[in-house]
Parts: structure tokens; sequence; C-alpha cells
């Protein structure tokens, strides 16, 4: 009989392994298709605002960075037109939006057992719960992709080297990919995807 007990209790044991190693495989492809979905929409984008651009311009005798990030009138994922628009942003849980956004921008919705969109209130499609996207964009040294450059940063001329301008430098996009659990307290990191965007 204990010989049955023991063995019941390792089966019992390893099937909860199984269990939770199997979650954790199916969040991590939700995860890096996440983050991927991020990558594609940004894929074509410039590093900066193709009207305002990115430059330092003098305010009362002080540099002072214009056009990084979002312009004001840029509010819906569509306005979005440049790689820094997305610095800071978080799409889902606690964010900037209210869920997780594919390739085209659009919000995506939790599904049912057959692949249907789950609506709420007013039949307007839920988005998919517990997960966020959150885009950090930095300015790297066009030296070395693994140094952080100061947004306003600069090169001065030198010879022939005709020098570099706040906006000619690399930018690199991290998107990381969060989920938090209906019981838990805090989200947890899934994956982490990085990418190189070269200047021009």
């Amino acid at each position: 009989m204990i010989i049955i007990m023991v063995g019941v209790l390792a089966m019992v044991e390893a099937q909860g392994v199984f269990i939770r190693s199997n979650g954790w495989s199916s969040h991590e492809a939700t995860g890096t298709y996440l983050a991927g979905e991020i990558r594609e929409r940004m894929r074509t984008l410039p590093r900066h605002d193709p009207v305002t651009g990115l430059a330092l311009v003098s305010v009362n005798g002080t540099p002072t960075l214009q056009g990084l990030g979002r312009e004001p009138n840029e509010v819906t994922v569509a306005d979005f037109d440049d790689v820094d628009d997305y610095g800071g942003i978080t799409f889902g849980l606690g964010g900037n939006f209210d869920g997780p956004i594919d390739a085209f921008g659009r919000i995506i919705p939790m599904t049912d057992a057959n692949g249907q969109p789950m609506l709420g209130p007013g039949g307007v499609p839920l988005p998919l719960q517990g997960w966020s996207q959150t885009v950090l964009v930095q300015k790297m040294s066009p030296f070395n992709y693994s140094v952080v450059a100061n947004w306003t940063d600069t090169q001065a001329p030198s010879g022939a080297f005709p020098g570099r301008e706040v906006d000619q430098y690399p930018l690199r996009v991290t998107v990381s990919v969060f989920y938090q659990d209906p019981l838990a307290a805090t989200p947890e990191m899934v994956t982490s995807m990085s990418w190189i965007v070269p200047a021009e």
C-alpha cells in the first residue's frame, strides 16, 4: 500500500511540473508573438518625425531638444509615424492603451475556444487580458551599439569628417512583454526583443 501511495504521489508531482512547464511554454510563444508584432509595425518607420525631425534649438540661450517622442497631435497608434514616437509607450496592462497591439496597430482581442473575439459591453471586443508590450527607444553610439548615447549628443566636424547632428545616430528599440496572472500581485516579464535601427 505504501509503495503504491509513493508511486501515485510521484506521478501527481510529475504531472504538476509538466502542466507548469507547458503553461510557461505557451506564455513564451505568446510573448514572442507580441514582441514580433511591435517589431513588424515599426519595421519601415523613419527614426524621427518626417516633418519636424529631431533638432537642438536654442531656448533662452539653452540648447533644447525638440521633436523627441510623440507630437501633441499624435494620440492614436495610427498617428505614430516614426520610431521615437513609441519610446516609453506601454500597450496593455496598466499602460497608455487598452491592450497589446498587432502589426496593423489594432488592439488584439481575447478569443473564445472557437477563435472568435470575446465581446464586452456595447459589443466591443475585449482586449487581451493580462498582457502588455513596453517599448524602450535609445540613442546609441555609432561606434559601439552596446553604448547608449545622450539624446543631445552631437559630434563636431574634424578634418574630412563633416560632423554628426543630433538626429544622425542609430537607435536601439527594445520591446519587453509582460504577463500578469489573475492571482499574481505583479506582472512578470516573459520575453524581450531588441534590434538596431541604423543611421541613414
